[in-house]
């Protein structure tokens, strides 16, 4: 009832005249085809096996605490080494290494990209990544199937990424049960009013904005200031995109994040741990209850 009562406060008009959803267009429709089309391709022994590693996995570390943890923005920090805005960032990226960094610079958390074709990450980097470091891991993917949560939880992450345009509604809705029934944190992604109260109806305790249309790669940072303040606040809000140096981290924290998303200015930096150091410390402000 709680979360039914948020989602009539942000969106009144949800329940009247539903949106109806279209599949995504632009450069995230393109991936989320290629992403379709490599689940169809994993043998059905594969996923049995994928099965029985997630169910024997340890317990993870857990993402939602270290998000919630001190009074200050929580950082996560992105192992990326090209994307198809930036183009080539740090193509010669080691996971590992990379992760290490980001940990002793005081992230709180790691998002890992494993696409491969438009972002050069690989299943080997969140293997690689939770071998090196101690803190949880987010695995930032185009998931459209069971079978990518299952490799995550099997690969030691902690979080999956589940992106609100690239689903249909009823989709999102199972992949984020699925997601917390073998042991991962969904980390819900929206751009919209009606994409955030698709996110609280289905149960998100970490909901991400995006002030990046992945559909056309523009950057809106009107997204994040007017949609951050609407996120429960019973809920961890990430701002993610745009962000490069500590005045974004303050813009993020006036308009009332929890946490900030920080992946090609931290990849590309000279001293990534230093690059991390200089983002944290900045007060959470938090958002009236709604």
């Amino acid at each position: 009832m709680q979360a039914e009562a948020h989602v009539n406060r942000i969106l009144p008009e949800v329940q009247e005249t539903p949106t109806t959803w279209t599949p995504p267009t632009g450069v995230l429709g393109r991936i989320v085809a290629e992403s379709t089309a490599r689940v169809r391709e994993i043998p059905d022994r594969r996923r049995a096996e994928l099965e029985g590693m997630a169910r024997a996995a340890s317990a993870p570390p857990d993402f939602l605490a270290a998000l919630r943890a001190g009074g200050s923005l929580a950082v996560i920090a992105e192992v990326k080494r090209r994307s198809p805005s930036k183009g080539e960032i740090n193509p010669a990226l080691s996971a590992g290494a990379q992760a290490k960094a980001y940990a002793s610079g005081g992230a709180a958390a790691i998002s890992v990209l494993t696409e491969p074709r438009h972002f050069g990450g690989s299943l080997d980097d969140l293997a690689e990544a939770r071998a090196s470091v101690a803190v949880p891991l987010l695995r930032k993917d185009f998931v459209v199937d069971r079978t990518q949560l299952l490799e995550a939880r099997a690969e030691g992450a902690s979080a999956a990424l589940l992106i609100a345009r690239a689903l249909e509604p009823a989709r999102l809705a199972d992949l984020a049960a699925e997601a917390r029934a073998i042991g991962l944190e969904p980390l819900v992604e929206v751009r919209s009013e009606e994409e955030l109260a698709r996110a609280v109806a289905c149960g998100a305790r970490v909901i991400g904005v995006n002030q990046r249309d992945l559909e056309t790669l523009a950057v809106d940072e009107s997204v994040a200031a007017r949609l951050l303040p609407l996120v429960p606040a019973d809920a961890v809000a990430v701002s993610e995109s745009g962000v490069r140096d500590r005045a974004g981290v303050e813009r993020a924290a006036a308009n009332g994040a929890d946490v900030v998303l920080v992946g090609s200015a931290l990849s590309a930096a000279a001293d990534p741990a230093a690059a991390v150091r200089a983002l944290t410390g900045v007060a959470r402000r938090g958002r009236r209850a709604r």
